[in-house]
């Protein structure tokens, strides 16, 4: 078989996960190389922390690979010595939400199995693209990778520093602009004075790890509505799928009409609402397809933060310590925005202005940014990619989530046309195909890139 040589740039899950689906699909002759600065693969923003206050937001049988392998993450980590020395993972209902890095360890065994024992030659080089030109990745160590194809990986930049934020506390000891650096939070003493601006995922995060180190003065965390990731289902539920064949009108708003519809059905049949949700999920992407590009604008401008809090929850480890810092006072969460932001000395000043009333003023020793990784901006955060903007090789989304690709995942140039050697993997492609930031999807996009590649059965990529 002829010499290939597929080039995966970004080695987080989404990167990790084509890898292996490669791995496993492909014959003798391929060689999938994964460029990746961190020494270890499937650590990225997600799966990379080692904060144990940081666990999966679903229960452990609901991660895998493909849908093949449902519950396999769940026996793996039942059999890990992690799950004797970790009790709190386990929830009362017999689910299991074990710490994050927990999943990225069993990606990383999964892509060294593959390793061992496909006919696909698997390499990590620890290193970073730079440059793409004429089929040649080019990387920071001066490494030049001739590619037959190439798979953009890179799903999550930082996050961005609101403008008034960056005048006002460019250099402060007290702002803390990126949660997720390593250590970025040790420094907290106990009793300090926080303010954390969003109130989502990296939010109750970052209070679940204020929590583990015993810290015990007031938080306030704000966001413009105020509104807090919902817990996740617990007991023993079948799923309730909709009636998809019922007429439905292709807009936002009627798919709202129609969700508190089930919603209310599902009340009287005493179903929880999250099994609406869930069906809704799975059906995602293509019920994301059939609506306008206006429609979708206008989803996200109005109902997207609805949508979050809902979809994306947390583990009920995270939701408890949240309930038991709001019910003691230490935690207050406020729908407002920064109006204003000073500093004095080691003080900080944030003017913030409710939905409804006066202005308030709040006086507080850190102010941490949660408002999540800016997507809006990866053709800017990356080298790579921007090299790649700027020479007209991609271009971003319309919708500003991330890069424009095509039914087949392959980016689009600036006049519109594709890059048939230039894929994109993950959550940068989901201005096209919508769901595709819970592991779920995202897993199934990274097989179906990796079917796409090697040209089996392309009608299973969404379209």
């Amino acid at each position: 078989m002829a010499e290939r040589h597929i080039v995966i740039v970004g080695g987080g899950f989404t990167g990790t996960a084509v890898a292996i689906h490669l791995a496993r699909l492909g014959d003798a002759g391929l060689t999938v190389t994964v460029v990746e600065p961190r020494s270890q693969l499937a650590r990225g923003v997600a799966y990379g922390t080692r904060d144990p206050a940081h666990r999966i937001n679903v229960p452990a049988d609901r991660m895998q690979l493909s849908g093949a392998e449902q519950g396999d993450f769940d026996r793996w980590f039942r059999a890990s010595p992690a799950y004797q020395t970790d009790p709190d993972a386990r929830w009362h209902d017999g689910k299991v939400y074990p710490q994050r890095g927990q999943f990225g360890a069993y990606i990383a065994e999964q892509f060294a199995r593959a390793q061992l024992h496909s006919p696909v030659k698997l390499h990590h080089l620890c290193d970073r693209g730079v440059a793409l030109e004429q089929g040649t990745l080019r990387t920071a160590l001066g490494k030049k990778l001739q590619a037959d194809d190439v798979v953009l990986a890179i799903s999550h930049p930082p996050p961005a520093l609101p403008r008034a934020v960056a005048l006002a506390l460019e250099g402060h000891p007290g702002l803390i602009a990126d949660p997720w650096r390593h250590d970025a939070l040790t420094a907290i003493a106990p009793d300090e004075r926080i303010a954390i601006m969003g109130s989502g995922l990296s939010m109750s995060d970052v209070v679940a790890t204020l929590h583990r180190h015993g810290h015990r003065g007031p938080i306030v965390a704000f966001s413009r509505r105020g509104l807090l990731p919902r817990p996740n289902l617990s007991g023993p539920f079948e799923p309730r799928p909709l009636d998809y064949q019922q007429p439905q009108h292709a807009s936002a708003r009627a798919w709202l009409h129609r969700i508190r519809q089930e919603v209310a059905a599902a009340a009287l049949q005493q179903l929880p609402w999250q099994l609406v949700l869930d069906d809704i999920r799975v059906n995602g992407q293509r019920l994301w397809q059939q609506l306008s590009l206006n429609e979708q604008r206008r989803f996200l401008r109005h109902l997207r933060p609805w949508w979050d809090v809902h979809r994306y929850r947390i583990a009920p480890q995270v939701s408890a310590v949240l309930q038991q810092l709001q019910q003691s006072g230490q935690l207050t969460v406020q729908a407002a925005r920064l109006a204003a932001v000073t500093a004095a000395g080691a003080d900080i000043t944030l003017r913030l202005q409710p939905r409804s009333g006066e202005a308030q003023s709040l006086n507080v020793d850190r102010l941490i940014i949660t408002t999540g990784p800016a997507h809006g901006g990866l053709l800017q955060s990356d080298v790579l990619l921007h090299q790649l903007a700027a020479t007209g090789v991609i271009q971003a989304d319309p919708l500003a989530l991330g890069i424009q690709v095509n039914a087949r995942s392959q980016t689009e140039r600036a006049d519109g046309s594709a890059n048939p050697h230039l894929y994109v993997a993950g959550p940068a492609a989901r201005a096209r195909f919508g769901e595709l930031m819970g592991l779920p999807q995202v897993a199934e996009h990274a097989e179906s890139v990796a079917r796409q590649l090697l040209g089996l059965d392309a009608e299973r990529c969404p379209a």
